[in-house]
């Protein structure tokens, strides 16, 4: 028998040893009843608790450990699937782009670490069930990082690499009666390493199932299920190709179809085939009219169930396929399907979970699946390589489009090669031959595996891995294999050689003016993204101008959020705490610290982040716009009228319902209608025009929503489930403030005095401010009103070296003074007493270069309400600031927020679109959770807002179209933290009530700035009034 030899570990051209073919991902079962109940009796898990052994390297690796009288009763326990690191073994080690073993070993492609090569041992035994004596057994490892050899009883059975893809072997020959002894040894780094450098948790270890399965004298090893249309897609056509053992025949069974749902007693039997098995194939084909076809609209499923038979007439198997009919294909240099050009709105997803890693969790899966779903996306791209066979499934289910990624990123190699900092000859896999049969090898695996789901519309190489005629020859195997589906890759833009290896152009991150001029100037294909939008931390500003793009360019066909779930790991801090961890907090080093951080969900329990609020209305597939009476509903489905949904006209008076009306809608895809608004929406709108109107407004303001919601329940949600939504605002003009109630003013030496109605306040001439507002009995103001011209950095502002730009706003908001040229003496503040009302104005000094000034005015009125001013005159040199408003500390016991403006969740300049206007309230303490703590709980357009206790009582703010926020934290605060456990304890409730502030931006998060549109505009004095009152 042939021994192991190590040395395969780090050579390209040796990646598997008696690995068994690549197959389908089909299950086979005894019997139909065992596959209605999904429990079959060919299959034995191995998952559960295996003997293990943990080496730093080779040379500390327990040797022999394989033999089958080997003792490793005093091993540690494991469970399997899991990896070692998130079970205290080695530790979870985050990158990006840089290869983990940098700075430690000096290594090239073809060499592996010595120093660190962690090394795990495992071992465990099995007993054969008595039914599966004498027949062929295999083991299936469904996924191990990154390489590993297997023994059975002693005997080496053989070795695979490739992370991401199932890996079997034939035990037939090495089992002994009894119980076997199975020994696996895995390297958490290989010669395939160097191709496995994706933007993840770097772990090793069994981190898929391990089960054995019996293989049937007569057994399908393969199925390839070909579903076709006729051109006018009035015709299906199922081809179906098995590759068997043994001898026999096989029966088909058609199901009918059935949107969103799996196998089940009750699916219409539609077509039956039968055919003889012969020199180890099947091949049958089946005809039907008019098949129901298959979309992420209408995901309509047809399952073909397959029974084999032996020789004899006896059923040794059985096993389902879900089938769909749907035609992809370039039409013209567009993509269409079913004859439609299609747009995706989607979004990268990461196989990955805060508990486990990368170890697949179903239930997880599914919520995604929903979650997606209820916020519009209908595509995932798999980044960057196949994730366990259930997401397909779900998929196919669901109704997703599938980017279908092979296991492949070489990031590290040459990401400095284009900056002149590395040589050609590092670049892997690019024209070396030594790497094509290990890159050919995944294209197989994963094509194979995968090759019957309908979701699958796009292969793609892999990512990020520049060029080169060895990616070519992998996309030419994929054409190859499967003449039905595209074949995508991103890499040809940085290296144009063999540009015919994508079908479509795809980059990344590009801004939209670029997309549009290389559209202009290339029109052989058309262009997605399949990363844009990078959504790390508060992010996805500008979102909007790409899914615009979809609408007005034909050959803009949509792109990838970058990425569905922050990579972040429960962790307990120093007192026991658990948090979410990120990397670098491991002690990983080198890191790429909370760039980990890109999701549109939280990790944790994976709920969606504030901002999914802008993805939901940014892929929406139903627009609404307003032309005076009426509104013209847009359906931009591909194959659903809108007929399938319900549709309300909503009227809110100040942020409130006071009346709903249904309306039908009819509008075919592809197609636009103009409705009346309802007679009775405006006739009631017209009745309480002048009914106690909001805060600072003569007339009510109103507000028209168009929603369109599920009619019936679905897999992923219930009715009346919103899928879009269009508002027209009807906006009231903010009056001028005035109040005739007498005031008592005391001008004292050091401070005026103001009294009037429940209320008192003191200005210091000598401090900078307001500092006391005292109203019915109690002091409101913590702190000084002051003005604020800085924010927490988001992480988009620290790529983009907003800090450093708009440090000096920082400054100014910490360091301003009242005193006139940093002097000793304060400059008094300007005091104009009437009766009815004491306006107070401050002159504040700020340390910029050229020094600045700022002014803060209160107006006083009888009934305490008090109407503040700032004024600015620009300084050219400074530019803007990204923010300008005003910023007060109020007792924690504030700790409710009520607000009529754009909700539910924050909303920001460049990420607004999806607010809806309304009547919204939250605890300040409800933060948004973004790894690292930065600006957050920003509410555009907000006309009024109350601060208040647990008993109402509290501050009102009023004014224009408000930027308003009440955290428990000064930006000041929240910036000073790397995790939300390193802030203080809360002992304020910070107010800052702004003019405006600058969007968050979102097109990268590595230097792409804030779109000049959502800047503070500094070209003219700036001047923002607001008003406070207790209550």
């Amino acid at each position: 028998m042939k021994e192991f030899d190590y040395n395969i570990v780090k050579n390209p051209q040796i990646f598997q040893e008696n690995r068994l073919p690549a197959h389908s991902d089909h299950i086979c079962y005894r019997s139909l009843e065992e596959a209605l109940d999904e429990s079959s009796s060919l299959r034995k898990s191995l998952n559960g608790i295996w003997k293990f052994h943990y080496a730093k390297n080779m040379g500390q690796a327990v040797d022999g450990f394989w033999e089958k009288n080997y003792n490793c009763d005093g091993w540690d326990d494991i469970h399997v699937p899991a990896h070692i690191q998130m079970e205290g073994y080695d530790r979870p080690h985050y990158t990006n782009t840089t290869y983990p073993w940098e700075g430690i070993e000096q290594l090239v492609p073809g060499e592996i670490p010595q120093v660190f090569q962690p090394v795990a041992s495992y071992v465990k035994y099995f007993t054969i069930p008595e039914e599966w004596n004498g027949k062929q057994i295999c083991i299936s490892f469904q996924g191990v990082e990154s390489a590993f050899a297997l023994w059975l009883n002693g005997t080496y059975v053989g070795y695979s690499e490739n992370s991401f893809d199932p890996a079997e072997f034939d035990l037939t020959p090495y089992l002994v009666d009894g119980e076997n002894r199975l020994a696996v040894r895995v390297w958490k780094w290989c010669a395939g390493s160097w191709c496995e450098d994706q933007d993840f948790f770097r772990f090793s270890g069994i981190f898929r199932d391990v089960y054995l399965y019996v293989v049937p004298e007569t057994h399908v090893w393969d199925a390839d299920i070909v579903p076709t249309l006729s051109d006018d897609y009035g015709k299906g056509n199922i081809s179906v190709h098995l590759q068997t053992g043994g001898n026999g025949s096989v029966s088909v069974t058609l199901y009918g179809a059935a949107a969103g749902k799996e196998l089940s007693r009750t699916r219409k039997v539609i077509r039956q085939a039968k055919a003889d098995i012969t020199q180890q194939m099947a091949a049958l084909e089946m005809q039907l009219e008019q098949p129901a076809l298959w979309s992420a609209e209408i995901p309509n499923i047809y399952t073909a169930v397959f029974e084999v038979f032996d020789e004899n007439g006896n059923s040794t198997e059985v096993f389902w396929q879900n089938i769909g009919f749907r035609r992809f294909e370039m039409k013209d240099g567009i993509m269409c399907l079913n004859g439609k050009r299609i747009v995706f709105k989607g979004v990268n997803r990461h196989e990955f979970s805060s508990v486990s890693g990368r170890v697949p969790n179903r239930q997880e899966m599914i919520k995604d699946i929903r979650t997606m779903k209820q916020n519009n996306i209908n595509a995932i791209r798999t980044c960057h390589y196949p994730d366990d066979a259930y997401l397909y499934e779900l998929c196919d289910i669901y109704g997703l489009y599938l980017i279908a990624e092979n296991n492949l990123e070489s990031h590290g190699s040459w990401e400095k090669y284009e900056c002149g900092k590395t040589d050609w000859d590092l670049i892997v896999p690019n024209d070396k031959e030594e790497w094509l049969d290990i890159m050919l090898d995944r294209v197989n695996s994963c094509y194979q595996r995968n090759k019957n789901h309908p979701a699958i519309l796009i292969w793609s190489c892999g990512n990020e891995s520049f060029g080169g005629k060895v990616i070519y020859e992998m996309a030419c195997l994929f054409r190859k294999m499967d003449p039905h589906r595209l074949v995508h890759y991103e890499g040809v833009c940085h290296d144009r050689r063999y540009d015919a290896t994508s079908d479509m152009e795809s980059q990344m991150y590009p801004p939209v003016d670029v997309i549009e001029k290389f559209l202009e100037e290339h029109k052989e294909k058309p262009f997605i993204c399949c990363e844009y939008t990078h959504a790390m931390g508060n992010s996805c500003g500008g979102m909007h101008k790409y899914t615009d793009l979809t609408d007005r360019q034909p050959r803009y066909q949509g792109g990838f959020i970058w990425d569905y779930v922050d990579q972040s790991i429960y962790k307990k801090d120093r007192y026991g705490k658990w948090f979410l961890a990120y990397g670098g907090d491991f002690g990983d080093r080198p890191s790429d610290y909370n760039f980990s951080g890109n999701g549109i969900v939280y990790g944790g329990e994976r709920e969606p982040s504030p901002k999914m609020q802008e993805v939901k209305y940014n892929y929406q597939n139903i627009s609404v716009a307003f032309e005076g009476e009426c509104f013209r509903i847009k359906n931009k489905n591909l194959f659903v009228n809108t007929e399938m949904f319900d549709t309300c006209v909503i009227l809110l008076r100040d942020g409130e319902e006071i009346f709903r009306e249904n309306i039908q809608t009819d509008v075919e895809p592809l197609e636009e209608k103009s409705y009346a608004i309802p007679e009775s929406v405006i006739r009631r709108m017209k009745m309480c025009t002048s009914q106690h109107p909001a805060e600072g407004r003569r007339q009510c303001e109103f507000v028209i929503v168009v929603s369109v919601c599920l009619k019936e329940d679905t897999l992923w949600a219930k009715a009346g489930h919103e899928v879009a939504f269009g508002q027209q605002i009807y906006k009231q003009e903010v009056q001028p403030y005035d109040c005739k109630k007498k005031l008592t003013f005391v001008d004292g030496i050091n401070n005026v005095g103001v009294r009037g109605e429940n209320f008192s306040a003191i200005f210091a001439k000598g401090a900078p401010g307001m500092v006391s507002y005292v109203y019915a009995g109690t002091e409101m103001l913590k702190s000084v009103p002051l003005p604020n011209f800085w924010r927490a950095p988001v992480d988009n502002d620290m790529g983009n070296a907003m800090v450093q730009r708009y440090a000096q706003w920082k400054i100014a908001s910490m360091y301003l003074s009242n005193r006139g040229n940093w002097g000793v003496e304060a400059t008094d503040p300007v005091i104009e007493a009437t009766p009815e009302r004491i306006k107070i104005t401050y002159v504040y000094q700020m340390p910029t270069t050229p020094q600045s000034s700022c002014t803060l005015s209160y107006c006083v009125y009888g009934d305490a309400t008090v109407e503040v001013t700032l004024g600015y005159d620009p300084v050219a040199e400074l530019g803007d600031m990204p923010e300008f408003g005003v910023m007060m500390k109020l007792d924690a016991d504030y700790d409710r927020v009520q607000w009529y403006g754009l909700g539910k969740e924050e909303t920001y300049a460049d990420r607004k679109r999806g607010g809806k206007m309304g009547l919204y309230e939250s605890k300040v303490t409800d933060m948004a959770e973004y790894l690292v703590p930065q600006e957050n709980g920003n509410k555009c357009g907000v006309r009024y807002a109350k601060v208040m206790d647990r008993r109402g009582r509290g501050m009102l703010f009023f004014g224009d179209e408000l930027s308003f926020s009440a955290l428990p934290y000064t930006p000041h605060e929240l910036e000073n933290a790397a995790h939300a456990y390193e802030l203080p304890p809360v002992h304020y409730t910070v107010v800052r009530i702004a003019q405006a502030q600058m969007g968050v931006s979102g097109d990268d998060s590595w230097g792409a700035k804030v779109h000049p549109e959502y800047l503070l505009d500094v070209t003219g004095r700036k001047e923002f009034r607001f008003w406070f009152r207790g209550m």
